[in-house]
């Protein structure tokens, strides 16, 4: 066991979450379904097997040693998440990365920690004893975040005009993102919930002889195989609507390694949380909200860095510094409260 190292790690995938689209900014001359496309074959395909041949020996076969009710069961929730990450994308398109990931990150562990229990009727749990009030208390709180930095969103809108609210994003819409928002932190809860059930898999890796710390990357390439059906169905049908499959015919380098480096800094976030457990003895389940809980602290740190506060009242940034704070530390209540 080594916690302070463990937390490092954590917080080390939180900064691949808040970061990973920057380089999508220098994205030219391909339509937005195509290069999502290129990032998420790369990320989501190429990356973890790669990572895996590694990490694992074998892990062909411990994947494979799995019973398939395991395995569909990754990839479902694979899926389930497919789903959120597309709107994740949408959602920092129109919202930017500052206020899109600070509520997309909350709902995410908000949904994340409330639809297990509900999902498997075991709705009571929430409520049985003291420290599943504390989790409970604690999700409400990461709700209050999110209305506060939704309501320093709706005052940057009404605050600034078009002009301004277009320079550091260019597609802001207020409205667009918040429903976008909500789509990709109720979904996007799947891969958690992926990344947990897994345990066979993981006792397999270990026996084949991998390191404890790797004995996940296995688990995240079959929930990120499953992810990937439904992205890449939605990037086609993209392509078909907007006449755009031609992007892919004119190969542009620069555009394949920005997508590359984006695959690359997002499966990394997943990497970190699933090594960095194995660190964490008794205390491992605190990995996917402080992971979100980082996420959101360099996200926030990002937005006013690239200008997407710029030129908004210092009350309108107070609700977002009080709103970012509340969540981070509703985060921390519920890892710690929400041990077994």
């Amino acid at each position: 066991m080594n916690p302070i190292l463990g937390m490092l790690i954590f917080t080390c995938g939180g900064l691949a979450g808040a970061t990973f689209l920057l380089p999508a900014r220098y994205v030219k001359g391909w339509a937005y379904e195509s290069w999502w496309f290129i990032y998420v074959f790369i990320g989501l395909i190429i990356c973890p097997p790669v990572i895996c041949t590694f990490t694992v020996p074998d892990f062909w076969n411990v994947v494979m040693s799995a019973p398939k009710a395991v395995l569909l069961r990754c990839a479902g929730f694979g899926m389930m998440w497919g789903v959120g990450a597309l709107a994740w994308g949408l959602m920092v398109r129109y919202l930017g990365i500052g206020l899109g990931l600070a509520i997309g990150c909350g709902l995410c562990a908000a949904t994340g920690t409330l639809i297990p229990p509900i999902a498997t009727g075991h709705a009571a749990d929430l409520v049985k004893d003291a420290a599943a009030l504390t989790v409970l208390g604690g999700v409400f709180g990461s709700l209050a975040g999110i209305v506060f930095v939704g309501l320093a969103g709706k005052l940057k809108e009404d605050e600034l005009p078009e002009e301004e609210k277009k320079k550091a994003v260019m597609e802001f819409d207020f409205k667009k993102g918040i429903i976008t928002a909500i789509i990709a932190g109720i979904f996007s809860a799947g891969m958690n919930f992926g990344l947990q059930g897994a345990g066979v898999i993981e006792e397999a890796a270990v026996k084949a002889g991998a390191n404890p710390c790797w004995r996940g990357m296995p688990v995240i390439m079959v929930v990120l195989w499953g992810g990937f059906i439904v992205e890449a169905a939605w990037c086609f049908q993209q392509n078909w609507k907007n006449k755009t499959f031609g992007d892919y015919a004119k190969p542009s380098l620069r555009n394949i390694l920005l997508c590359a480096a984006i695959g690359i800094i997002w499966v990394m976030q997943f990497v970190c949380t699933k090594a960095g457990e194995p660190l964490m003895g008794d205390l491992k389940y605190i990995s996917f909200a402080i992971m979100m809980a980082s996420t959101i602290l360099f996200s926030t740190i990002i937005g006013v860095m690239t200008g997407e506060w710029k030129g908004t009242s210092t009350k309108t940034k107070a609700y977002l510094a009080f709103g970012t704070a509340i969540l981070v530390v509703s985060f921390c209540v519920i890892s710690f409260a929400s041990k077994p």
